[in-house]
């Protein structure tokens, strides 16, 4: 008999949707498709869909398969058919049903949590749940509350997770008698934690020892989390499913239980701690002549914040000047190395706030980078490459056996975006092929350092990147130039550096894991990526939250900023103090009547032909705020 026809299935991907109704499939290697509006269906930005090419070689979505979320934040909103909820993220181009908004006792206005229950096919909108009401939007807890909530971050413990913690605590004396006969012992050398002034939590200490003129041991001391936090217990499941701790301007929502964050396991002045280390003896030249890695137990001298240290650096003199100024010189040499290496020089501005008990901000400046920030930053870069290094030496650079921290380099259409992109500043950058030459970017990072052009010039190049992800498939860390690379440093806030310790202890030991726990991080790295992204993610919008209220008590005033953007509705302005990003309106550019040039990226005057270009420094006024939608309105002085 002759066999049936099968009708080949739909083709799947993941959709980019926007806020006005139409979306792109991406597909690797080939054409990206267009979904114009009244196509896509019922699917929102990133779900898996299946997908039919029309005749007009557009797209029409045939069924959604996977959501990418179905719990959204949002507003609630009066209309002509009764309260809705409007939701916060703007590639959401509809609203939202719920039926039990008033038995919830949300008001108009109020910021909410929603859970879409179903949607259907022919249906505007979709039909939702409303779980959570936060208070009035524009408020400081509501409005931080849904940038939490809006990206999934448990902000509680459960009873079985601090019950569990002070039974840790209670039996940690007698843990501690016990580890004191099996480990390296390391309180009678000199050991210090550099940290910043706020911190609660010191996952990370430095001892020093010197040995002769031209050798010197340094020991990188990490909070052994791993040795308290066992597989299978409350708090390590918790720990799992956050995999990192999230810092927002206003509070820091731990991994960990504070009574292990900022007691047990942080690495506070003068008590003695279980510490995992990284222990090298170098010379003058930072080259490593003994490297040693195992437990250890330290209590540390002294609690420095980074100010501390730089102030005792630069005037020569102070507590442990001597200690910390070698460090500080060994410091320098390896970063030396790094950067002959090819590692990228990259000198990112840091937002901080001054916020009052009620949360309003009262100042905002970008953070001083410190001698003393290298400093403990190429120790920590040291003892992460070559922990990574150990371990991939013992399994024999098999895949699958490790946790990296690993970088892809550029690909070969953004760096020919990039080029074009610079050459609009009169920069030009060498490439080898249709590769980068770490070389030369680290040359034309130095030339661009203190141009008002430098934050608009690095993003671009970082956005030409990849992002650094968690692997147990190691292809090595284009940015830092390492062909091994891990996390080993900040267990306390990051649940990979917990699994880094759990497969050492492994290798140190001469033995293997179960494939069964491999398969198991391999898993998790793959979480672990995606909650590092929603975390900075949920940082990044809690700081546009806080600068565009800050600059609402400012309307009117005048600053100095730098063009960061131009399209066809006007130009993006970054506030140079503030590092606050606002739009220009054409609207609002009186003098003259201007266009995009999207070949130039710049706008010019029909009469005038006065322009706008990105990199371009000005005198800009507040005009106006919204700091539940965080943005920003700025007009040319």
């Amino acid at each position: 008999m002759p066999k049936k026809h099968q009708k080949s299935e739909a083709p799947t991907s993941v959709i980019r949707v926007n806020g006005k109704g139409f979306g792109f499939i991406e597909r690797p290697g080939e054409d990206t498709l267009f979904v114009p509006p009244g196509s896509l269906g019922t699917a929102l930005d990133n779900d898996i869909i299946a997908y039919r090419r029309t005749k007009d070689d557009n797209a029409e979505i045939t069924k959604v398969i996977k959501r990418s979320k179905t719990k959204f934040t949002g507003t609630v909103v009066e209309t002509e058919n009764g309260l809705k909820i409007k939701p916060d993220s703007f590639k959401f181009y509809t609203l939202i049903n719920a039926e039990n908004i008033a038995e919830s006792g949300a008001k108009i206005n109020d910021k909410v949590l929603v859970e879409i229950t179903d949607w259907q096919k022919d249906a505007d909108e979709p039909n939702g749940n409303l779980l959570k009401v936060f208070g009035q939007a524009g408020e400081h807890e509501p409005e931080m509350q849904a940038i939490i909530y809006d990206r999934g971050i448990d902000t509680d413990f459960s009873e079985d997770v601090l019950k569990e913690s002070e039974e840790i605590l209670k039996e940690s004396e007698d843990n501690f008698k016990q580890e004191v006969l099996t480990r390296r012992d390391f309180r009678n050398i000199t050991t210090f934690t550099i940290d910043p002034k706020t911190a609660k939590d010191y996952d990370d200490a430095l001892s020093f020892k010197k040995i002769s003129d031209d050798e010197f041991e340094v020991g990188v001391h990490i909070a052994d989390v791993s040795f308290y936090v066992r597989p299978g217990t409350a708090i390590d499941n918790e720990a799992r499913k956050r995999t990192t701790s999230v810092y927002l301007v206003d509070r820091t929502i731990p991994m960990l239980p504070e009574v292990l964050s900022n007691d047990l396991c942080s690495l506070v002045e003068g008590k003695d701690r279980l510490t995992y280390s990284a222990v090298f003896t170098l010379n003058k030249k930072a080259e490593i002549l003994i490297e040693w890695f195992g437990r250890t137990i330290i209590n540390s001298n002294k609690r420095f914040s980074y100010e501390d240290v730089a102030e005792i650096i630069d005037a020569g003199t102070g507590l442990y000047f001597e200690e910390l100024n070698t460090i500080n010189n060994l410091a320098k040499e390896l970063d030396k190395q790094k950067i002959r290496d090819g590692a990228l020089a990259f000198e990112e501005d840091e937002v901080s706030f001054e916020i009052d008990e009620n949360g309003k901000p009262i100042s905002v400046y970008k953070k001083e980078r410190l001698t003393s920030h290298k400093l403990v930053e190429d120790f920590m870069l040291l003892a992460n490459k070559k922990v990574a290094e150990f371990a991939t030496r013992f399994v024999r650079h098999k895949d699958l056996m490790f946790v990296y921290r690993i970088h892809e380099g550029p690909n070969p259409d953004k760096i020919a975006d990039l080029i074009k992109f610079l050459k609009l500043f009169g920069h030009t950058l060498k490439i080898k092929g249709k590769k980068i030459v770490p070389s030369e970017l680290n040359n034309f990072l130095k030339t661009i350092a203190g141009t008002p052009e430098e934050n608009i010039l690095n993003r671009s190049i970082v956005r030409s990147m990849s992002r650094a992800v968690y692997a147990m498939k190691n292809i090595g860390h284009f940015g830092l130039a390492f062909e091994d690379y891990t996390h080993f440093t900040s267990p306390i806030r990051r649940y990979p550096d917990v699994m880094v310790h759990r497969l050492l202890t492994y290798y140190l030991d001469k033995q293997y894991p179960a494939i069964e726990m491999l398969q198991d991080y391999d898993r998790l790295c793959t979480h672990s990526s995606d909650m590092e992204k929603r975390a900075t993610d949920a940082e990044r919008e809690s700081i546009k939250y806080k600068q565009a209220e800050y600059l609402e008590q400012h309307i009117g005033e005048i600053f100095d900023g730098v063009v960061s953007g131009t399209t066809k509705w006007g130009m993006y302005v970054e506030e140079l103090s503030t590092g606050a990003e606002g739009l220009v309106r054409l609207a609002d550019l009186k003098d003259d009547r201007y266009t995009f040039d999207d070949k130039k990226f710049c706008l010019v005057g029909e009469k005038t032909k006065k322009t706008y270009r990105l990199g371009d420094t000005l005198k800009i006024k507040v005009l106006k705020t919204d700091r539940v939608a965080k943005t920003i309105d700025f007009g040319i002085v």
